[in-house]
């Protein structure tokens, strides 16, 4: 049976095409102002590139930050059990998941069978988040897919004091004005970022191995700073943004 998992996040929509074996295809789009629109657009875009009918699909499944707007979709689950669906099926040693969304951060302890054991959440704060990333990224005049790698080359990372946003940005343009390194601020806000997660992670409690999900994952930076403050390897997969799709295409077989 063929089953389609659609993860509407604050940023980017992602779907997966799966036929009970493997991925047949996968599709990101923006998202936009409309979700539900974004939905419809992301299910014709991957269907039209997997050569796949919708009368083809068996079941759908939706997660995400919008997955209630997805009207077509059979059942809606939250994208806590399917990050941890879609992580545990492509790294079935991972026990704990950091995922790193554009509205908030989510950290999540799996049992030894790949069920959720435990989550913490932070949905009230920007900072610590994909959305965080975005402005300091526009603040130091950088593509985001150049952002982690820029931190990389610090060799002294900047002090940043501030996890709120607003006040996070005027002390980078402060920075900017002393004539501080573009890289070693680009490190320190990296560093901020992970700080915060890591508190996360503490309060949650670790258990390793620890895997990052979601498009975040894809920021080198981050991953390498949240390596220092945890003193831990963490994985990730060339897949890891479409882990809440896949984890929601890996549900809709179970329906």
């Amino acid at each position: 049976m063929i089953t389609l998992g659609i993860d509407i996040g604050s940023l980017t929509a992602k779907a997966v095409l799966y036929d009970g074996k493997q991925v047949m295809e996968k599709h990101l789009i923006p998202v936009g102002y409309n979700s539900k629109k974004a939905g419809v657009k992301l299910m014709e875009e991957l269907l039209q590139k997997a050569g796949v009918d919708q009368t083809d699909i068996g079941k759908i499944v939706s997660t995400g930050y919008g997955r209630n707007s997805i009207d077509f979709a059979h059942k809606a689950v939250t994208e806590i059990i399917c990050h941890g669906k879609g992580i545990h099926h492509q790294m079935p040693h991972i026990r704990t998941i950091i995922d790193i969304g554009g509205q908030d951060s989510k950290v999540i302890v799996l049992d030894k069978r790949g069920n959720v054991a435990n989550f913490i959440m932070n949905d009230k704060c920007a900072a610590g988040t994909g959305r965080f990333l975005d402005v300091m990224a526009r603040a130091m005049e950088t593509e985001i897919h150049e952002f982690g790698l820029l931190s990389l080359q610090s060799e002294n990372p900047s002090k940043i004091s501030s996890v709120c946003t607003v006040f996070a940005e005027s002390e980078i343009i402060s920075l900017v004005a002393k004539g501080e390194n573009r890289e070693d601020i680009t490190s320190g806000i990296h560093l901020s970022i992970a700080r915060r997660i890591a508190s996360m992670v503490k309060r949650l409690g670790m258990i390793p191995p620890v895997a990052m999900s979601g498009g975040v994952a894809l920021n080198v930076g981050l991953v390498d700073a949240l390596q220092k403050i945890l003193d831990t390897k963490i994985e990730t997969t060339p897949f890891s943004q479409y882990s809440g799709a896949l984890g929601a295409a890996l549900l809709a077989q179970e329906l």
